[in-house]
C-alpha cells in the first residue's frame, strides 16, 4: 500500500514538473537504471565535455550519486528523487540504454534515445524472446518503445531486429554505439590512465574472464582453473599474465569462490567494462554481447561454454548458432586450453573480417561525434543532417 501511495505522489510531482518549461539545451542521462556510469550514455556525455561543453546542460542520475568521482561539465542527482523528476521532466533530451519505466512520462516536445546495451547479441531479445521474458517487463518494453524517437544500431543485423522485435517503426540510428569508440583508440595515455584506476602493473599481459549471468546462479559454470589456465596463455603466447575477472552484479556478492590467487583480479565493481575491454590482450565470455565489442579489436576472444545446451534450450532463443560465430567454442578446461594452443591468429582475423562483414558493421570509431551532431539539430535546430548522413 504504502509503495502505491509513494507512487501516486510521485505521479502528481511529475505532472507538476511538466507544466514547467523545457530547458533547450538540457541532456539527462542514466545507465542501467542509475547503477552505473558506463555504455553508450557514458561516451556520449564524455564526448560532449571533451568537444561542446559550453552547449549543453548534462545531467546524470546515479542510485548513489557521492559515490562518483566528479565528473567535467556534468550535473549529478540521486535517482528517483524529487529533483531527479524536475530534472527530467524539464530535459529537453533524455538518454538511457534500458526500458524506462511508467515514471518516465515523456513530454510532447522532448527527445528520448535508446541507445540499448550492446551493438549485437547472441541471445534474443523483446519480441523474439517474448515467451521467456515476464509479462511486466513486457509491458514497460511496448510502453518505452511508443516514448522512443530514435534507436542506435551498431551493424544492419541490429537494425534487422529492433524492426522486427523492439515494438519500434520509428528511425533508427545506423552510425555505430558510442560504447565502442574507445576500442578505436590506441594510445597508451588512456591504457595507462585506466591501469592506475585500477591500480594494475604496467608491461603484463591481461585476460579479461567476463561471463554473462544465468538465471538461477548455476556457480559451476563460471568456475576456471585460472593456474593452469595462466599457463597455457603464457606458452601460447609468451609474457606474464594476470586474469581480470568480471562477473554479473547480481553475483557480486559471490565473487571470492570464483577466483584466487595474485595473478587473478576481482574487477566485478569497475563500472566500464569497455575499459576494460581496452585493456584486454585475451577475452573470455560465453554468451555475452561482449564477444561482439572485442570483435572490433581483433584480439583472440574464446568461448567458454560448458552449459551450452542447456543454455540455448532453458534460457532463450540464439540469433546465431554458436558454429556460426567467428570465435573457438570449448565445453571443458582441457578444450579451452586446446583452443588456445591451436590459435592462428591470420585465421582468426580473417574470420573476425567476414563475420563483421556478414553482419554489416556500423563501427567506425565516430559514433558519439554522429550523435553529438545529432543532438545539437534537436536542441537548436542546427541544420547538420547532410554531415550526419
Amino acid at each position: 500500500m504504502m509503495k502505491k501511495i509513494k507512487k501516486w505522489i510521485g505521479f502528481v510531482w511529475i505532472y507538476f514538473c511538466n507544466l514547467l518549461p523545457i530547458k533547450q539545451n538540457k541532456i539527462v542521462l542514466f545507465s542501467y537504471y542509475g547503477s552505473n556510469y558506463g555504455c553508450n550514455p557514458k561516451y556520449i556525455s564524455q564526448y560532449i565535455s571533451e568537444h561542446t561543453a559550453n552547449s549543453f546542460d548534462l545531467v546524470w542520475a546515479f542510485n548513489e550519486p557521492e559515490s562518483k568521482l566528479e565528473l567535467p561539465h556534468v550535473r549529478k542527482v540521486k535517482n528517483m528523487s524529487w529533483r531527479y523528476f524536475y530534472e527530467v521532466c524539464t530535459a529537453k533530451v533524455v538518454i538511457t540504454n534500458y526500458r524506462t519505466t511508467d515514471l518516465f512520462i515523456k513530454r510532447k516536445n522532448q527527445y528520448y534515445i535508446q541507445t540499448w546495451h550492446s551493438s549485437l547479441r547472441l541471445k534474443q531479445i523483446e519480441k523474439d524472446a517474448e515467451n521467456t521474458l515476464p509479462a511486466s517487463y513486457l509491458q514497460m518494453a511496448k510502453q518505452d518503445a511508443a516514448k522512443c524517437d530514435l534507436v542506435l544500431s551498431g551493424c544492419r543485423f541490429s537494425t534487422d531486429i529492433f524492426k522486427r522485435a523492439f515494438w519500434y517503426d520509428g528511425e533508427i540510428f545506423e552510425h555505430g554505439t558510442p560504447r565502442n569508440d574507445l576500442l578505436y583508440q590506441s594510445g597508451s595515455r588512456q591504457r595507462d590512465h585506466i591501469l592506475a584506476r585500477l591500480q594494475l602493473p604496467k608491461g603484463k599481459k591481461l585476460l579479461l574472464y567476463a561471463p554473462t549471468f544465468r538465471a538461477g546462479n548455476h556457480e559451476v559454470v563460471y568456475d576456471l582453473d585460472y593456474q593452469p589456465l595462466s599457463q597455457v596463455l603464457q606458452e601460447k603466447f609468451g609474457g606474464e599474465w594476470l586474469v581480470l575477472v568480471k562477473l554479473h552484479p547480481h553475483l557480486s556478492a559471490a565473487t571470492k569462490q570464483f577466483h584466487d590467487g595474485k595473478q587473478v583480479i576481482d574487477v566485478t565493481s569497475y563500472d566500464d567494462v569497455q575499459e576494460l575491454l581496452l585493456l584486454a590482450d585475451i577475452l573470455i565470455t560465453d554468451y555475452s554481447s561482449l564477444m561482439f565489442d572485442f570483435a572490433i579489436t581483433k584480439r583472440p576472444c574464446f568461448l567458454y561454454t560448458p552449459d551450452l545446451e542447456q543454455y540455448a534450450n532453458a534460457e532463450r532463443g540464439l540469433y546465431f548458432t554458436i558454429t556460426q560465430l567467428p570465435f573457438t567454442y570449448a565445453t571443458n578446461h582441457q578444450g579451452l586450453y586446446g583452443n588456445i594452443i591451436s590459435f592462428q591468429a591470420e585465421v582468426y582475423q580473417q574470420d573476425v573480417v567476414t563475420f563483421l562483414d556478414e553482419v554489416g558493421s556500423y563501427e567506425y570509431g565516430r559514433a558519439s561525434e554522429r550523435l553529438v551532431k545529432r543532438l545539437e539539430e534537436v536542441c537548436f535546430d542546427y541544420k547538420t543532417r547532410g554531415d550526419i548522413l
